[in-house]
């Protein structure tokens, strides 16, 4: 989870600008088998809602931290989706290519106030528990998009996110995650330390293995 990706007067103009689009139903984007689980809107391809996609990109391409999990090399795919109620998305896998990009990690980022929707909640399915993830607008959850979840029904009002999936420099979730503690150490050293000889081994070795390991 990723917390605060939007401020709160980027979420009001989200929202607003999301209001004046026209939505269809979600189950053009479904899959083969998932479109018999699945029951929501999705906003029509326009200009607005590029727009819309567009200062999400760069959000996130501004976060530290989604930047570091992610590796983003490119957005495969965003929609806006919009849950009313009774609406609901069974237990699924994401697509594994999009639009002819891989996908390698999933985002919701969430716009609706946590108060204004009953239900509707993004359940993680593992083999040990599920977790339900309802997160305050301006917050994004990533995940792997080779994860099965689904969305609980919504019973009252209207949850709205924007969904995304990214194709990552780098394929392997495990070498992401090596990545990722790296920079986590090296920001510490760095804090504590300032450019020092540790922090520029540290350095060293996570720019190595990221060039040893990205996308050529």
């Amino acid at each position: 989870m990723i917390g605060g990706v939007l401020d709160p007067h980027e979420v009001a103009a989200l929202r607003e600008a999301i209001e004046a689009l026209e939505f269809e139903d979600g189950r053009r984007t479904a899959g083969r088998y998932a479109k018999g689980v699945k029951s929501n809107e999705q906003a029509s391809d326009t200009p607005a809602r590029e727009a819309i996609f567009a200062k999400v990109r760069k959000a996130l391409s501004a976060n530290e931290v989604f930047t570091s999990v992610a590796r983003p090399r490119k957005f495969a795919r965003m929609l806006v989706s919009r849950y009313g109620p009774g609406m609901a998305y069974g237990t699924h896998v994401d697509d594994p290519i999009m639009k002819g990009s891989r996908t390698d990690m999933s985002f919701t980022l969430f716009l609706s106030e946590t108060d204004s929707y009953v239900g509707g909640g993004l359940v993680m399915e593992d083999a040990i528990e599920e977790r339900v993830i309802r997160l305050e607008p301006g917050d994004l959850v990533l995940y792997p998009t080779s994860a099965l979840h689904r969305v609980e029904p919504v019973e009252q009002g209207t949850r709205v996110a924007v969904v995304g999936w990214v194709t990552s420099w780098v394929r392997s979730a495990e070498r992401r995650e090596v990545l990722h503690d790296l920079d986590v150490a090296a920001r510490a050293v760095f804090d504590s330390q300032g450019k020092s000889p540790a922090f520029d081994r540290l350095l060293k070795a996570k720019s190595n293995l990221y060039r040893m390991w990205a996308a050529h």
